[in-house]
């Protein structure tokens, strides 16, 4: 099968003239933007920067990384061929829920919502276009999606229903315009658990009615029961039986359903970290015997029940003893100094400009899974990270960093932030001035990415694989991409030079740099920047922490 160039144009609907007419078997990616007219008419030049803006930065990636090719972009949408079934639901999957992200801090009248149809067929590929049923059954296929939503054919389905963790709903045979035979439609669910959730919302209402139903006969029968209970003869004795022994004084069905509240009253003590108080409440919340309190707490007799209740609220702050075995990064202090920032070799780094950097010091490694999850696990950064202790963390949004940063300057009481975009560069070169840290030329062994002359690898490999710069820095240049305070600039015009980040213009988007393990030697570059979208996260990002003096 012949390799696929860049496609620009064409249209569907015509044959290609010629007699060379080259055919392969593909997967087809079709992709629309839902309401593209309304958000057009609604804010024209916002909505194309914007659209322009997703094609740039995930669209295009997205298939580069999945080994697919762009064929077109059609102003709303667009079109990509792929050799593999699998890589093209996994590029489809990806720009959706990255589009979720990109849409989270967004209005609901002003989101970009794609809907993506993925089918496998026959296809005719010319330089600037293909054709056949293959692409056509694609688009009907996106034109029958919702938006958000990744639907696909039969034939994509029966190539990749073992091969994917997700879900997958059967939307039955459809037929589609200018197709002969009907086309068996797929919904993809990316989480694997939402088939139960989807399997038809009638079972839903079902069971919610059914369990209705038993909620309300057991209600009538617990009413049953205690009406029972309180014949002539029990309520005779319920006013003297009341005063002294209440929970007993009822027969043995009554008591059943009264221990529930209490085992919840009772269990909602111990998480309290009272050591000595604790036995006290316990012992004495009904009646008012002070002797058990009064020993721990002497200062008062009768209040002593009173005050050991109204302890509990000082332990909340246990949640200090945790934070002292906080693991913090490894942090490598840096002396302040001038140097010349940013370079010639890209439009984004112009003009070169010196800065003068304050004394600071910066985080050894990027931030690794093991430190990450101890912020998970107090709640207060978003996800749960997964792989190896040793890794660094990655599919980090810039918004994610941030809570990191927060979360540790906190528990640490030590400022803790991101580094600025000028302290990151002037601690990534090392007092060098040459394109990497250790000269102008690239040699393997020396960072982590695409093409840096070690074996290719599908996930960063641990923290500090590769030599250090002179400044005793791990992973400045390559394995991943790192998060910086700075708001995203074109270019340098205006940039600050005093090393503080640059926190106005296009803050829908933060700075990136170190380039990651997928990214080409060009990226590894000290002066080297990107951005990206300050909400979405991505497989190849993760972050660096930085501290004030």
């Amino acid at each position: 099968m012949g390799e696929i160039r860049n496609f620009k144009s064409g249209n569907q609907g015509e044959p290609p003239q010629g007699n060379a007419m080259p055919r392969r078997l593909a997967a087809i990616i079709v992709g629309d933007i839902a309401s593209y007219s309304r958000l057009m008419q609604h804010d024209e030049e916002g909505t194309h920067s914007r659209v322009k803006r997703i094609e740039r930065d995930l669209i295009e990636p997205s298939i580069a990384e999945h080994h697919g090719r762009l064929v077109k972009t059609t102003g709303d949408g667009f079109i990509a061929i792929f050799d593999s079934p699998v890589e093209a639901v996994r590029c489809s999957i990806v720009i959706q829920q990255n589009m979720v992200g990109r849409n989270a801090s967004v209005s609901k009248d002003s989101r970009i919502a794609y809907r993506i149809g993925v089918n496998l067929g026959d296809v005719i590929v010319e330089p600037d276009d293909i054709y056949g049923d293959g692409v056509n059954i694609a688009t009907r296929i996106e034109g029958i999606a919702e938006p958000g939503q990744v639907y696909i054919s039969g034939a994509i389905y029966e190539q990749i229903k073992h091969k994917l963790v997700c879900g997958y709903e059967s939307l039955g045979d459809r037929k589609v315009k200018n197709i002969t035979d009907p086309v068996r439609i797929y919904r993809v669910l990316p989480d694997a658990s939402a088939v139960g959730r989807t399997r038809g919302r009638r079972e839903s209402i079902l069971i919610f009615l059914l369990s209705l139903a038993l909620l309300v006969i057991a209600a009538g029968v617990l009413w049953y029961l205690l009406s029972q209970t309180r014949g002539p003869g029990q309520l005779a004795k319920a006013p003297t039986a009341a005063p002294t022994a209440a929970p007993t004084a009822a027969p043995s069905a009554s008591p059943q359903p009264a221990p529930a509240p209490k085992e919840r009253a009772t269990q909602a003590v111990p998480p309290q970290p009272l050591p000595s108080a604790a036995p006290s409440p316990a012992t004495a919340p009904s009646p008012t015997p002070a002797p058990a309190p009064s020993p721990a707490m002497a200062p008062s007799p009768t209040p002593a029940p009173a005050p050991s209740p109204a302890m509990a609220p000082p332990p909340a702050p246990a949640p200090t003893p945790s934070t002292a075995s906080v693991r913090e990064p490894e942090m490598v202090p840096i002396r302040g100094g001038s140097f010349a920032m940013g370079s010639n070799d890209d439009p984004t780094e112009r003009p070169p400009h010196q800065v003068t950097i304050k004394p600071f010091a910066i985080g050894k490694f990027p931030v690794t899974v093991q430190e990450w999850n101890e912020c998970a696990a107090a709640k207060a950064c978003g996800f749960t990270a997964i792989g190896p202790d040793d890794a660094p963390v990655t599919n980090v949004s810039w918004t994610d960093a941030k809570q990191y940063v927060a979360w540790l300057a906190q528990a640490t009481r030590k400022p803790y932030r991101l580094p600025s975009e000028s302290e990151w560069e002037y601690a990534a070169r090392g007092g060098a001035q040459t394109k990497y840290w250790w000269g102008d030329r690239l040699q393997p062994g020396m960072a982590a990415c695409k093409d840096c002359g070690d074996i290719r690898t599908e996930q960063p490999v641990k923290v500090g694989s590769y030599k250090p710069n002179p400044y005793g820095l791990y992973d400045m240049g390559g394995s991943v991409d790192q998060w910086v305070e700075d708001c995203w600039h074109k270019n340098y015009q205006g940039a600050p030079a005093d090393g503080s980040a640059w926190m106005s213009g296009d803050c829908t988007s933060h700075v990136l740099r170190s380039g990651s393990w997928k990214n080409d030697a060009r990226y590894v570059r000290s002066a080297n920047r990107d951005s990206y979208d300050t909400n979405v996260r991505y497989p190849t990002h993760g972050l660096r922490v930085a501290l004030s003096p």
